[in-house]
């Protein structure tokens, strides 16, 4: 452990971030309204291990895999995974670490936003795959047991290194991804009962994330603690930076390359954030429950994360409920909760505050996309729906996926970007979004587990 904390020395002692400067990005102002239709099928069955099963969810170039996972252990749900995707895991795992090798070397010359610096110079003396292994034992010390357990039965069951699958999932620890999100509610929604959240993540559309898009659904199993959830990412992709829970819980999440002042310390040893979102989703019960999770957890970066609790949804004349959606303005020092009242940051000319909702453009400090997003917002205020929100919110944020999250209706709205060799817009936002029915698929298993056990038994 000594030789790896020397290791990280010179990242653990690098600057927190630009304090007080400003992102100079804003959205294309040619940007036009998604027309494209919603796809609303049903997915379709691929196939099926008895413990797992694949459906194809959307139309033509933009269809991406829907995954049920069973299991009693985390290790168990992991191999039942590899087993399913076995091919489709061989060929993410190496690609994305590729991919990223050739990134950090090209972002010691500032030519990849999304990394910083001194990170990049860090891991060209030490070697990407020495940096994050030294990342995971740091990390591990805070990580429940069962992220590892499920990775060591992905590998198991495809033959990619354990290493290889757990490096992939420390990556987010040392990127900083450009994203958006938005929670609206009463007043500000056209239907006053419902809870609206978008998800934009902005990262990379060069790499090969966007040939493995999938929905990955973890089935509660008989006397585990967990809950039915949704993760939204890529195939073997394990942690969450979007996602949502048959509790009626979703969460969103943004890097923070451009923080101010109120952040406070970064750490680079603690709870990841992607295991900390992803153990939101599968094992707290309401938002309560999540702001316990993230202010006492070790918090590593600067973030913003975002969630949402369909269940407190409440009608329009009850000033008195607290807010069903927070943001959160996280780093090692602080877990700031945000609502539509307790507005921040505070600047009345690009981030003002709006009854009912909650938003954040780009970055903490991103006055060009905060402007636009807020506009929109005010102009489209008392009307927004899932379908709104994907034509006149989202074509300016989201190129990697967007995903509209309905926590009253129970539905989630998925656009993934054009993958490799595919036509049409390359990003996600000007794509064909897909209306998935979360409480059908969360119900997957009581209809269909007794099927496939009956037809494993007749095997037998």
């Amino acid at each position: 452990m000594a030789a790896v904390a020397l290791l990280l020395l010179p990242l653990l002692l690098a600057p927190r971030g630009s304090d007080a400067a400003y992102c100079h990005g804003k959205p294309d102002p040619n940007a036009k309204p998604n027309k494209n239709a919603i796809v609303t099928q049903k997915p379709a069955f691929v196939k099926s291990t008895g413990n797992a099963s694949l459906y194809r969810a959307g139309d033509g170039e933009d269809a991406f895999s829907v995954v049920h996972l069973y299991g009693a252990t985390a290790y168990e749900v992991g191999y039942n995974h590899g087993v399913l995707m076995r091919d489709d895991m061989r060929a993410f795992f190496p690609k994305v670490f590729a991919y990223f090798e050739s990134q950090f070397v090209q972002a010691i010359n500032s030519t990849v936003p999304w990394i910083p610096k001194e990170i990049a110079l860090w891991v060209a003396e030490i070697g990407l795959d020495v940096a994050l292994d030294a990342t995971w034992d740091l990390m591990i010390l805070y990580s429940p047991r069962h992220f590892a357990e499920e990775m060591r039965g992905m590998s198991d069951a495809t033959g990619v290194e354990y290493k290889m699958i757990r490096r992939i999932h420390m990556i987010g620890e040392l990127t900083q991804g450009h994203c958006s999100m938005l929670g609206a509610w009463g007043t500000a929604v056209e239907d006053k009962r419902s809870l609206l959240q978008l998800r934009a993540l902005d990262w990379d559309t060069d790499g090969p994330f966007q040939d493995f898009p999938q929905v990955t659904i973890y089935h509660a199993a008989d006397g585990r603690k967990s809950k039915t959830f949704a993760n939204v990412g890529w195939t073997g992709w394990i942690g969450s930076i979007s996602g949502m829970s048959a509790e009626a819980l979703a969460v969103s999440e943004i890097g923070v390359t451009f923080p101010d002042g109120t952040f406070g310390k970064q750490s680079r040893v603690g709870y990841p954030f992607v295991f900390l979102l992803r153990d939101i989703l599968q094992f707290d019960a309401s938002l309560p429950d999540a702001r316990a999770r993230i202010t006492n957890a070790r918090r590593t970066c600067n973030l913003i994360l975002g969630v949402g609790d369909g269940k407190m949804a409440y009608p329009v004349d009850d000033a008195d409920h607290p807010a069903p959606f927070n943001s959160v303005q996280y780093s090692h020092s602080v877990a700031n909760f945000i609502n539509d009242t307790h507005f921040l940051p505070v600047n009345d000319t690009w981030h003002s505050k709006i009854k009912n909702m909650v938003y954040h453009g780009m970055d903490w400090l991103c006055p060009g996309y905060s402007v636009v997003l807020q506009r929109q917002l005010q102009d489209l205020d008392g009307t927004l729906t899932p379908e709104i929100i994907a034509s006149e919110v989202v074509p300016i944020v989201g190129d990697l996926h967007v995903v509209i999250y309905d926590l009253t209706t129970m539905t989630l709205h998925l656009a993934n970007a054009r993958g490799s060799g595919e036509s049409g817009p390359q990003m996600a936002y000007d794509r064909v979004f897909t209306r998935l029915n979360m409480t059908d698929l969360f119900s997957h298993e009581e209809k269909t587990l007794p099927l496939l056990r009956q037809a494993l038994a007749a095997n037998d």
